[in-house]
């Protein structure tokens, strides 16, 4: 049985500043495929929420927190969520960020 599925404001901004991304940087097909590969990956969280990485962030605010990467081939970027009673994406960003510093702060 999956999880019900929330994304919160900053994962749904991360995902818009990566659709506006590759459009510029790529076209618009890599954009869409991306979005896809995204959610995905999310569906697959929300039926096995355990599989991805818990992540030590020293934020207590963060403590909970798990990453696992999008589904290929954009899989440098990193889901992360928090799983109790429902999936909750809290921000998708790429792996090659400062992730302990660039976590909290607005997209």
């Amino acid at each position: 049985m999956s999880l019900p599925i929330f994304i919160a404001l900053r994962a749904e901004q991360d995902m818009a500043l990566q659709f506006h991304w590759y459009p510029e940087n790529a076209d618009g097909e890599v954009a869409e495929r991306c979005l896809r590969a995204i959610d995905q990956t999310i569906q697959r969280l929300a039926s096995y929420p355990d599989i991805g990485l818990r992540r030590h962030f020293q934020s207590p605010e963060l403590a909970s927190i798990r990453s696992f990467q999008a589904a290929r081939p954009f899989n440098k970027h990193l889901i992360f969520y928090q799983a109790k009673d429902q999936l909750s994406i809290e921000r998708v960003m790429h792996g090659a960020r400062d992730l302990p510093r660039r976590f909290l702060e607005e997209p």
